[in-house]
């Protein structure tokens, strides 16, 4: 269930908000004028979510090279081109 707050929560209980977003680590979504305005969440929080987008958008690119027919390199190949570098 969503955390709904009015934007005067946001001045007048911002510790009450900020410890509702840490512990429930959910976003607290912001109304203004009984409208949504904003939504507040924990750094954490974004820092997954941000995560997300970013393996999402590598999953898709990937998916699109395989349905072009092109080939990665094998598993192997990229472990020792790994431990190349860390020698």
């Amino acid at each position: 269930m969503p955390f709904i707050r009015p934007i005067s929560d946001l001045r007048n209980r911002a510790v009450e908000i900020s410890n509702l977003c840490h512990s429930e680590d959910q976003p607290v979504f912001i109304t203004r004028n009984g409208i949504g305005d904003m939504v507040v969440m924990s750094q954490a929080h974004y820092e997954r979510l941000e995560s997300l987008i970013e393996l999402y958008q590598k999953l898709g690119e990937a998916e699109v090279l395989d349905a072009s027919g092109k080939r990665g390199i094998t598993h192997e190949k990229l472990m020792k081109k790994l431990r190349d570098k860390i020698k």
